[in-house]
């Protein structure tokens, strides 16, 4: 049996194999020749401390003790000939759930509008030369959803919804770095993730489950308020009793579809602003105070909450090494977000910045569209920032940090990581005031625990709108089934009841359990 060990060590002592197996020994009191092997099990940095240390969590094999293997399983089964279940959506949540049902026995067939990850990446490609919008086909839909070219971060604060750490084994057992399955806050990296996905795919096919691209949900067939199956832009009828919808917070023609057809729907709480970037140098300088973070530290994280007028402002989807990326789903809209590779290697630093929206901020002109208002606000915001772009395509607007809080046009922009080009604009006039007014005071609150953050060598990127839906559908908390219609079942982030891959991985394998149980009884 292994030993079980916690060391504080410099970032040089736990990145170097020998160094960590003298400081082990030394903590065991043994030679060092009998350290056979270590195992990093955990692992945090604490920038806290001067100098920064790293925290770790070993297993320690002495003598002749060999590692036992971590053994991950996938226990999945032939189900070409089972009862099928519609998916719909290929994002974390229509994934796992296609996984879990095979694993249960139920035989996914999988449908997404958009395209398999590899020929996502070439209308992606298009998109950062600002050479026009695949409106099926971009960073928000295609196989993988909208994670899977945003830096793949994993860490998840819903861990009372289901067991994290097995999500994060299955994501290894495809492919995923080992260390995703000990660092605190993990992440696969959009450079990574893709092939995860594929292979992900690769096994639902394997096995007897069924994946259709380049095919968008246009209706649900309901019968005495039962699913019976769907339809599709392309005039087809896909039958099946049960139904997993796993859309994603983007799909506004599915909301559409559903309000059409009467489906329940509410307005939730959601959030946007802007994306703001910093060199990753003073990110650093900051996080670590030091003006070198070292060949052995990682490009350094923040993460920023505060109150302003009642509502949170906070940092939402922080990219260190990383690059801004256009993120919307039509050609009427700007939207950006942010995303890394896996070794974060980026000269910058990029981050949403965003404000808490209660439905009861939206403005009283929303109010005709019921239960839509919160995704009309959205549009609305998006729409700004387009009309604002200069008429340039998937040009971003921008500012730099300083002069939005301080109301004044910039008169030049820095470099910056977004490809298809930013624009000097007035965002301090333009965002509506409930955003725009409380980022201004939540950026001066940031200062004054990260000195230096507030700078002009900083810039703000127009706008930042998609972290969350504005839609919840409402689904029965014990069956997760739709209120009303038997067989639905809302799923993932598009639910609004889940927010990021874990947790959407999470609810999406859930369902498939729920599923079984429904098809059980029924």
């Amino acid at each position: 049996m292994p030993t079980n060990l916690q060391l504080i060590l410099t970032p040089e002592q736990a990145a170097k194999k020998e160094l960590l197996e003298k400081k082990a020994a030394e903590k065991l009191g043994v030679e060092f020749k009998r350290i056979n092997h270590i195992r990093i099990t955990r692992k945090s940095i604490d920038a806290r401390t001067r100098p920064v240390r790293v925290n770790l969590a070993l297993e320690v094999y002495l003598d002749k003790q060999m590692p036992m293997q971590a053994t991950i399983e996938m226990p999945l089964q032939d189900v070409s000939n089972k009862q099928r279940v519609l998916v719909v959506g290929a994002g974390p949540a229509g994934l796992f759930a296609a996984l879990k049902l095979i694993e249960l026995g139920l035989k996914p067939v999988l449908i997404e509008r958009g395209k398999d990850v590899r020929q996502r990446k070439l209308d992606i490609a298009q998109l950062n030369r600002n050479n026009g919008m695949n409106t099926e086909s971009n960073y928000c839909f295609g196989e993988g959803g909208a994670g899977t070219f945003s830096d793949g971060k994993l860490y998840t604060r819903s861990k009372k919804k289901g067991n994290v750490q097995r999500i994060f084994e299955i994501f290894y057992y495809y492919g995923a770095d080992e260390r995703i399955l000990y660092e605190a806050h993990p992440h696969i990296g959009s450079d990574r993730l893709p092939l995860v996905v594929e292979n992900m795919r690769n096994d639902i096919l394997k096995f007897g489950g069924e994946v259709h691209f380049d095919t968008k949900l246009t209706g649900l067939i309901i019968e005495n308020e039962r699913i019976k199956g769907c339809e599709t832009a392309d005039g087809r009828k896909i039958f099946a009793d049960a139904l997993i919808l796993a859309t994603g917070h983007s799909t506004h023609e599915v909301y559409e579809m559903l309000h059409e057809q009467d489906v329940e729907l509410e307005t939730k709480g959601f959030a946007m602003g802007v994306r703001v970037e910093h060199k990753q140098q003073l990110i650093d300088s900051i996080q670590y105070k030091s003006k070198d973070r070292g060949k052995y530290l990682p490009a350094a994280t923040y993460s920023l909450v505060e109150q302003v007028d009642g509502r949170g402002v906070y940092s939402f989807c922080m990219c260190p090494g990383g690059h801004i990326v256009p993120a919307g789903t039509d050609d009427e809209g700007i939207v950006v977000n942010g995303m890394s590779a896996s070794h974060r290697n980026s000269p910058y630093a990029n981050s949403g910045i965003v404000v808490e929206i209660r439905p009861e901020d939206i403005p009283a002109d929303f109010d005709k569209y019921g239960a839509l208002k919160g995704l009309r606000f959205q549009q609305y915001v998006e729409n700004l920032a387009y009309i604002n772009n200069g008429g340039k395509g998937l040009v971003a607007p921008a500012q730099r940090l300083l002069d939005f809080v301080e109301g004044r046009l910039s008169v030049d922009l820095p470099e910056c990581s977004y490809l298809p080009g930013v624009i000097s604009s007035p965002l301090h006039f333009w965002l509506p005031d409930l955003i725009g007014s409380r980022l201004r005071e939540g950026f001066k609150m940031f200062d004054r625990k990260m000195r230096g953050y507030l700078t002009n060598d900083a810039l703000i990127l127009g706008v930042e709108s998609r972290s969350s839906s504005p839609i919840r559908i409402p689904r029965d908390a014990e069956t997760m089934q739709h209120i009303r219609i038997k067989g639905l079942f809302p799923t993932g982030e598009g639910s609004g009841y889940s927010g990021g891959i874990t947790s959407s991985a999470i609810d999406g394998g859930n369902a498939a359990i729920k599923v079984m149980e429904y098809l059980q009884e029924n």
